[in-house]
């Protein structure tokens, strides 16, 4: 399937004046102070809470936070959760605090966290995939980044721990991904966009230089007691990539720029959730996202 894009000339690469152009179309359809913000000092008995960064955008200036471990301990291990790294996909957001506010300090005797719940607040406040310079920031972690959001995030997460073991980022695959950001895309690239198919359900995205095979499928044990696991299409694929097991599929997460390939961590996972199934609530979306992390936080207690 292919999608025309009412900004550009097919088969033109964007210049700075579509970028400009896309911009002045967006706008802020709710408040990350008030729903993300809002929610993180009730956490300090647990984490200590840290603006690593600010984005100064030209109409707000956005603060970063971050959640570690208040009782942080020089010899456990160190688990990074990531949400909101594309800010539209809301669940990954609220799983993360929904996380750190109830379940979290169940497991605090066993590691250390890094929780950073919006990397990419512009993102959540227009429901958006990019920054406001049509920069995709989970595209863009690696040395030099052209992404703020992502520049900062992999230096605090650096300067706070030198090594990871886990690093679970919360993610959603929705129906705008066809009906606006691969479109959006392939304009802004200038190639022809062919859509892929959406799964009904929910997914993990492994990496293919450390799949880890039993700790996804761990993950997903845990995911399926709170949301369907989606079913591969008719030629065995979930958007358009070999499933490598049930309800996995795997990216090179470090050659892309994604987030999950931001560390060395052995144990590295990005959850898909589908929130527009006729299956799915606001809630389910956040317990699957709740569920994947203690899926693999369980499969790392049990291997020790």
């Amino acid at each position: 399937m292919e999608n025309s894009y009412p900004i550009g000339t097919a088969g033109v690469p964007w210049t700075a004046n579509e970028k400009v152009q896309w911009l002045q179309q967006q706008s802020i359809k709710r408040s990350y102070t008030e729903e993300v913000v809002a929610k993180l000092s009730a956490l300090d008995h647990l984490f200590d809470i840290t603006n690593y960064g600010q984005l100064p955008y030209a109409n707000q200036s956005y603060p970063l936070f971050a959640l570690t471990s208040r009782n942080w301990q020089p010899d456990l291990p160190t688990v990074l959760v990531t949400g909101g790294v594309h800010g539209y996909e809301t669940s990954g957001v609220h799983g993360a605090i929904e996380f750190a506010a109830n379940h979290c300090e169940a497991f605090m005797a066993q590691y250390n966290f890094i929780i950073l719940p919006c990397i990419s607040p512009w993102g959540y406040e227009t429901i958006n995939r990019w920054n406001p310079f049509a920069i995709d920031p989970n595209r863009s972690f690696y040395d030099n980044s052209p992404a703020l959001e992502s520049q900062l995030a992999m230096a605090f997460v650096s300067s706070k721990s030198s090594s990871v073991l886990c690093h679970v980022d919360l993610h959603e695959t929705t129906d705008t991904d066809n009906s606006e950001f691969r479109p959006a895309l392939a304009a802004r690239d200038g190639v022809v966009n062919h859509n892929w198919n959406i799964p009904d359900g929910f997914y993990l995205v492994g990496h293919t230089q450390k799949p880890q095979a039993a700790f996804q499928t761990r993950i997903i044990e845990e995911v399926a007691k709170v949301t369907h696991i989606a079913e591969a299409d008719e030629n065995g694929q979930l958007i358009g990539v070999d499933t490598e097991q049930f309800g996995v599929i795997n990216y090179d997460g470090t050659a892309l720029g994604l987030c999950m390939g931001m560390t060395d961590a052995p144990y590295v996972t990005t959850t898909e959730v589908y929130p527009d199934s006729a299956n799915a609530t606001e809630q389910n979306c956040i317990d699957g996202q709740v569920a994947a992390i203690k899926g693999a936080l369980f499969y790392l207690s049990a291997s020790k």
